[in-house]
């Protein structure tokens, strides 16, 4: 059942700035994540990059993630053995979903303005 103080504050919240990273998937490269990693104070490594594939992987699977929490889910799911939820957010320190997908060139799926699932503000 949807929260209706969540659904308000949600009409309330700017649009995501993430969404204007969005030109076309195909067009992402490894060097767009490392321009955009340098603006947001983050130095890629192997393990965000295989984050980032692994992102940009279930989009092409799946398609757009139904919510934030679905995302996160599936990326703890994943990374259970390097530890999770803690793994995924010291290496995106401003939410493995919101950072992560503006990192991966995708769009951010609903529900990632909410600090409980996947973006910090």
């Amino acid at each position: 059942m949807m929260d209706i103080n969540k659904l308000v504050m949600a009409e309330s919240l700017a649009p995501c700035d993430a969404d204007a990273y969005l030109d076309d998937l195909d067009n992402w490269n490894e060097d767009m994540a490392r321009t955009r990693a340098d603006q947001e104070g983050i130095k890629l490594t192997e393990a965000h990059l295989d984050v980032i594939c692994a992102l940009r992987d279930h989009f092409a699977e799946c398609g757009p993630a139904e919510n934030a929490r679905a995302m996160l889910r599936a990326l703890e799911e994943e990374y259970r053995e390097q530890g999770g939820r803690k793994y995924l957010y010291a290496l995106f320190p401003r939410g493995p979903i919101s950072q992560g997908s503006r990192l991966a060139g995708l769009p951010t799926p609903p529900g990632t303005a909410d600090p409980s699932f996947g973006s910090v503000h």
